[in-house]
């Protein structure tokens, strides 16, 4: 079983080297790395990460929760900041592109066969996906399976999670059978056995581009924007690509 951790969505005290950043929870692994990589470039920086569902962000900045970058799930949240005035629309960047996974630790559940395994009630009587109504990968699950037709054969057995960490920690924990979840929560480049898990095929939901933007309390701060640069580089994108996320540059 691979663990996966969540923070609390509570933006923390901030001081002078510390950046707040509020990110999707299909960026929990990632981001590990990332700070990593970051903070050795910027000896004392300080990043602050709460991970949870884009929506529920999208929320509380508006509320006035005092994060400084928002790393996405979808491009829509960080437009929705920068068209109310709470964000800088020119630091709007596309990172990654997601990718969804169906993942079973059941070894009876052969995820090989991909979603049409979910047909088999009997076999697999409990289906998490992350919340649709805001969170994006759940929007991106409930659309891949009604892509197959497979939503109404299933609904009744679906259970959903407050954000894609929580919904991938229901399958690794066996309380769901198996779940639609983002391929960078099961990949761990560190791990001699990898978790078992099937790619969904992209073209079976609607692409899940990632954004990020400053907030305007990041805005006013050197470090974040720095944060912000490094993360549209070199040395962020290679982590990127080891955690599976696709990016097309073209959809910028």
């Amino acid at each position: 079983m691979l663990p996966i951790m969540v923070a609390m969505a509570m933006p923390p005290n901030v001081r002078g080297d510390e950046i707040s950043i509020a990110a999707a929870a299909d960026l929990t692994r990632c981001l590990e790395e990332l700070n990593a990589a970051f903070v050795k470039e910027h000896p004392g920086a300080a990043p602050k990460v709460s991970t949870g569902s884009s929506g529920n962000f999208c929320a509380q900045i508006k509320n006035g929760a005092p994060y400084d970058i928002f790393l996405s799930a979808d491009m829509s949240y960080p437009k929705q900041l920068a068209d109310a005035g709470l964000a800088d629309k020119q630091s709007i960047t596309l990172y990654a592109v997601g990718q969804i996974v169906l993942l079973s630790t059941n070894e009876k559940i052969d995820v090989t066969k991909g979603l049409d395994i979910l047909k088999d009630a009997a076999l697999v009587k409990k289906i998490a996906i992350a919340n649709p109504d805001h969170a994006p990968y759940g929007r991106a699950a409930k659309a891949a399976l009604e892509h197959y037709g497979l939503w109404d054969a299933v609904k009744d057995r679906i259970v959903t999670g407050e954000n894609i960490s929580q919904t991938a920690q229901f399958v690794q924990s066996g309380n769901a059978d198996a779940g639609i979840v983002a391929l960078s929560l099961v990949i761990d480049p560190k791990a001699e056995k990898q978790a078992r898990y099937y790619v969904i095929p992209p073209e079976s939901y609607p692409p899940l581009e990632q954004g990020m933007v400053l907030t305007n309390a990041g805005s006013a701060k050197p470090l974040a924007r720095a944060y912000l640069e490094f993360l549209r580089g070199d040395v962020a994108r290679k982590i990127f690509d080891r955690y599976g996320f696709r990016l097309n540059k073209s959809a910028q």
